[in-house]
């Protein structure tokens, strides 16, 4: 096996101010809820994960010249990932609400900075990674049109270059609303696409993952189908692999845990364990995450 190489993510930078509720949310009343504030976003926390497994990391991503930038970037940094992150003195920082159950979350998103994301910044990051081997690319600047070009950008750019690229889905109602066609168009060709059970349906149709994974990679070369504690199904041109079910841990915050995921998966790609090794290792580093408050590795 080789290293991995460093990876660089491109995505959102956000603060997540997180309540796990104690029950069902009552409209127009009062839910009881443990809340608290911590560094998110989808690109940030798959960076994060990485990081922690010893993966060279660079995230390449926006905030606001303001005190939540700050913070953010500064414990991504002692956490171990080179943070390629522009502030910028005309938008805050992104922020989600997250209302989060045992088994599910909703979010309330203001993306800010991250719609400031460009392709010059992009572009730039790139050519500052020389020792670059493959680009993640969070679904998230492809559904906005602000952000699209610099989510296209980096997906170019990492070709041009010779570098292997991934994309997670990120979220399967955006990915209505712009339209299965239109962001599998922007996806076509790359290496590993990741979905989860609902991505899968809104960009597939369709509720049994094979199928879906099939259809899925007519467009790209690889697809990963996230099924939760199920486990995860892989499909390429050629073979389908399904993936063991996930450790069963006590469930204390969803939150992040696909990007766990999505780290654990790429650190073993990358690095050319075997399909069905590399899915159990996502597997288990999504399940350490559901069992660990916040989006972001202990400690």
């Amino acid at each position: 096996m080789t290293g991995p190489g460093r990876v660089l993510v491109v995505g959102d930078v956000v603060t997540d101010v997180v309540a796990m509720l104690a029950g069902p949310v009552a409209p127009g009343s009062d839910t009881p809820a443990a809340i608290r504030m911590t560094g998110g976003g989808q690109a940030a926390n798959t960076a994060a994960w990485l990081a922690a497994q010893g993966v060279p990391v660079t995230l390449v991503a926006a905030v606001g010249a303001d005190d939540a930038g700050r913070d953010r970037t500064g414990e991504l940094t002692r956490g171990g990932v080179v943070c390629a992150v522009e502030s910028h003195r005309d938008a805050a920082t992104g922020t989600v609400i997250v209302l989060a159950g045992a088994d599910e979350r909703t979010m309330v998103t203001e993306r800010g900075a991250n719609l400031l994301l460009s392709p010059g910044h992009v572009e730039r990051a790139v050519a500052a990674a020389p020792d670059a081997r493959h680009l993640h690319l969070s679904g998230y600047p492809l559904l906005d049109a602000a952000s699209r070009p610099a989510g296209l950008r980096a997906l170019a750019v990492a070709r041009e270059c010779g570098l292997t690229t991934s994309v997670d889905a990120a979220s399967a109602a955006p990915l209505r609303q712009v339209g299965a066609e239109a962001f599998l168009t922007w996806v076509r060709d790359v290496d590993l696409l990741l979905v989860n059970a609902d991505e899968a349906t809104a960009l597939a149709g369709g509720t049994e993952p094979a199928a879906q994974a099939r259809t899925l990679s007519g467009w790209v070369r690889r697809v990963v189908v996230k099924r939760g504690a199920a486990g995860a199904l892989w499909a390429d041109r050629d073979v389908t692999v399904d993936g063991p079910a996930a450790p069963r841990v006590p469930v204390v915050d969803v939150t992040g845990a696909g990007d766990a995921f999505a780290a654990g998966l790429l650190a073993a790609w990358l690095t050319g364990e075997p399909v069905p090794a590399a899915l159990e290792r996502a597997g288990a580093l999504g399940a350490a995450a559901v069992g660990t408050p916040g989006a972001r590795p202990p400690g």
